[in-house]
């Protein structure tokens, strides 16, 4: 029996039994800090193996290699990424080596520690890659699955995912890490990481790291009712502290196996621990729950799509679901030259605008002659994923462009659309299948429409029947039910409602509709279209394809009477919209934005594109660089760490605005320094990630968001050694010393550093921050907290401030 079908009959009768902590078991056994820890284990082999031991006799099922780090990106950071086939292979083999022949040995794969576009800039191929290399040489090595693990970002957890998929067919789990607003660094929420995940094809999702059991189980009780895999839960063992220079996690074993039973009955179906657990810890959640029947899967397959940062459930709709429409270049000539030269700003704009007019969806159509289509639509793809939360409906005939936007968007699309057309079937419901994608089921076989009801049904359930071969089921599909023009097919109306009616009450399957097709060529469309939308959700009609204003049209007592009159004969309908005249409302002008406006608008957008576009006007307008950036790009940028303080913005929109921003200022520097208005003043703050600590995502974000509120900023990089800091704070006396570390096992540095700082008579002022700090320690080390990358540079700004007035 392969471990594939072992661990899916074990899930069916118990929840199986992770393995605890690595990292701060091994610091016991005497790891020192600022080594590879993946290295230190191959000179070590026999403290992991005996770590990996200790786990398989207090009862663990499956156990994880010790390779968290081992991916090109980060041994390249100590100068092993030529070791890599060689530290992996070795490291599971010391792993199945303590396994014997009843545990299993998962292959474990961690973050980069890079962000990946669209939040960052490392490429996203390139990501794939860099996983896939890991994965080969794990799956050479006999990992029996493989787990992907303390993922913050949900594109890298996604192009690990890929990188499995497309390289084994063994079982793989995906555990990401929250943070205390219950959301991932790129501000996913956990019911919108599972739909993403799941439909991607983990065989198990769940969280890792993040916090203590209690705070845990909230996140899993979020996942479970959405959940059609097994849910995996591997807590930390409470919050740590300093206990004598040491870092100390202070629940006990005893405590931390009082939830196990709380996890079983919330839903989990793979259970272990994160840092600070120990063979204790994990031997008491055995003997917990032994006994304990699982709480299997509550579903086979969900109708639900998702964005970075929200998702949808498309169960029990009430009322039809409006997809935005304006995203489509068809008769819009504006749109279409801003396309041919690649200038994507009307679609920001447009995508705002149909979210803020109520739309849940964001059909998206890039289609223009002349242009490189799935180019476009990669970049159109990209802005979008981080200018808004909503879901996108990807809607091309060119089947590139359709594979590039969902292997590359980090959420759950709808695929708009596949016919019964041979060559889009062959190649499309593949396509599909492997990114978990749902899509729009078009009723066309051939070149000819099919005008009534039963030709559509009968090629509904042909292409139905192909795509249950792939895996789908109903929730995966939504019919479309083929709108016509009324004033060029006047029967066809009734036929689609018909279509609607029978997915509603005999399929059972989703429904949509192109509101707009049906009102081509008629009088007063818009009350037309509202009135036919309100006759299709009669109906059952899932979603539509319309203007998000279509929901504020008030329908005239005589239309309402008609509809709901003629909701199942279309004839006098289309009479009546024939010839219904309505008096020309005069639309009133728009004063257009001034140049000022456009310039904050685009940092607030994160518009990198058009940013220096507008800047150059506003040169050539003889405006002061001076007052452009501290009286129009400051506050604009403030204004951003006001909407990220308030989880209207999350991190890929702070990124973009602030990279906006300083591409920007750059624009502007020599313009400043001919002013003689840019600062040259004393160093406002030094930045470092503290020595043996390899990660800096979040201090170079800080150093970024400072920069752009006009504060010099040393950034002295990571891994810096205590003394070395210390010389940078002689050297430029700043105002402010932010120290940044992710681990445990390096957070100690910090009062190392303040320490001995002190003892030298420096008195700059320290900040600290990182993933597993909280105020209380800050406290601790005489230092004060930031939580994120905002209240970080509000804090730095106030004490400069403070300074100066002193």
């Amino acid at each position: 029996m392969n471990a594939r079908s072992k661990i899916n009959n074990i899930l069916k009768t118990r929840v199986m039994i992770l393995d605890g902590a690595i990292g701060t078991e091994l610091q016991k056994q005497g790891m020192p800090s600022g080594v590879c820890p993946e290295f230190w284990c191959l000179k070590n082999p026999g403290i992991i193996r005996g770590v990996h031991s200790a786990y398989c006799r207090a009862g663990s099922d499956i156990i994880y290699s010790s390779t968290f780090g081992a991916n090109r990106i980060k041994l390249k950071q100590y100068k092993l990424e030529n070791k890599l086939e060689q530290i992996n292979r070795k490291l599971v083999l010391l792993a199945k080596e303590a396994a014997g022949s009843k545990v299993l040995v998962s292959g474990d794969i961690g973050p980069t520690g890079k962000l990946i576009q669209p939040s960052g800039r490392l490429d996203f191929e390139a990501a794939v890659e860099v996983f896939k290399e890991q994965v080969r040489a794990l799956e050479r090595a006999g990992a029996d699955l493989f787990t992907v693990e303390t993922m913050s970002d949900i594109q890298e957890a996604r192009a690990a995912l890929i990188a499995v998929k497309e390289s084994s067919s063994k079982f793989v789990i995906v555990t990401l890490t929250f943070g205390k607003d219950a959301r991932t660094l790129s501000g996913t929420d956990p019911r919108t990481a599972l739909i993403t995940l799941q439909s991607l094809g983990a065989d198990a999702i769940g969280v890792n790291c993040s916090s203590g059991p209690q705070e845990m189980l909230k996140l899993i009780e979020q996942m479970k009712p959405y959940a059609s895999v097994p849910l995996v839960a591997k807590p930390n063992a409470g919050i740590p502290k300093l206990v004598r220079n040491k870092t100390f996690f202070e629940m006990g074993a005893k405590e931390f196996s009082s939830y196990a039973v709380r996890f079983v009955n919330s839903g989990v179906n793979m259970l272990g621990g994160c840092c600070g657990t120990t063979p204790e810890h994990i031997q008491g959640l055995k003997f917990k729950i032994t006994g304990k029947k699982p709480v299997l899967p509550l579903r086979r397959s969900i109708s639900a799509l998702s964005s970075m940062r929200s998702s949808l459930i498309i169960e029990g709709v009430r009322k039809p679901i409006i997809a935005g429409e304006k995203i489509n270049p068809t008769g819009k000539n504006k749109l279409q030259k801003e396309l041919r030269r690649g200038d994507f700003s009307l679609i920001r704009q447009i995508a705002k605008e149909e979210e803020n007019e109520g739309a849940l969806l964001l059909d998206v159509n890039v289609g223009v002659s002349g242009i490189d289509e799935e180019k476009v639509m990669a970049k159109t793809i990209a802005i979008l994923s981080t200018i808004t939360d909503l879901p996108l409906v990807v809607d091309s005939s060119d089947i590139r462009a359709i594979e590039k936007a969902v292997r590359f968007y980090p959420g759950r699309v709808l695929i708009n659309s596949i016919s019964g057309e041979k060559e889009r079937l062959r190649k499309l419901l593949p396509l599909a299948a492997k990114y978990g994608s749902m899509f729009i089921l078009l009723p066309l076989s051939g070149k000819e429409i099919p005008e009534t009801f039963q030709k559509r049904r009968k090629i509904i359930k042909e292409v139905f029947k192909k795509a249950v071969a792939f895996g789908f089921t109903k929730d995966d599909i939504v019919v479309d039910g083929l709108a016509l023009s009324a004033s060029s097919h006047p029967e066809g109306v009734e036929e689609t409602l018909k279509t609607i009616d029978w997915c509603k009450r005999y399929f059972k399957v989703n429904s949509i509709v192109g509101l707009s097709n049906i009102s081509f060529g008629m009088p007063e469309r818009k009350i037309m279209n509202a009135a036919y939308l309100e006759m299709a959700a009669k109906r059952g009609l899932t979603l539509a394809i319309a203007d998000p204003l279509i929901k504020n049209i008030r329908l005239s007592p005589v239309v309402s009477r008609m509809v709901k009159k003629n909701a199942g004969n279309t004839r006098e309908f289309i009479r009546y919209f024939s010839q219904v005249r309505t008096p020309k409302q005069k639309t009133p002008a728009v004063k257009a934005s001034s140049l000022e406006d456009k310039i904050s608008q685009a940092v607030l957008e994160g518009n990198r594109d058009r940013i220096n576009f507008l800047l150059k006007q506003s040169v050539e307008k003889e405006m002061d660089a001076s007052s452009i950036i501290y009286k129009i790009m400051i506050p604009a940028i403030t204004k951003v760490g006001e909407l990220f303080e308030k989880k209207v913005y999350f991190l890929p929109q702070l990124i973009a605005s602030a990279e906006t921003m300083k591409k920007g200022f750059n624009y502007l520097e020599p313009k400043l320094k001919k002013e003689k208005s840019l600062r040259q003043a004393r160093v406002d703050i030094i930045m470092a990630t503290v020595k043996g600590d390899i990660h800096d995502i979040g201090k170079n974000i800080v150093s970024l968001v400072l920069k752009n509120h006009g504060l010099k900023v040393i950034d002295l990089g990571k891994d810096v050694p205590n003394q070395k800091i210390i010389q940078a704070i002689r050297r430029y006396q700043p105002r402010v010393v932010g120290l940044s570390a992710l681990m445990t096992t390096t957070m100690i540095r910090m009062k190392e550093i303040i320490d001995l700082a002190r003892s030298q008579g420096l008195n700059s002022i320290f900040l600290v921050g990182g993933a597993v700090l909280n105020e209380r320690y800050a406290n601790s080390i005489r230092a004060i907290y930031a939580r994120d990358a905002v209240e970080a540079a509000n804090k730095v700004v106030e004490l400069t401030r403070s300074v100066k007035a002193t």
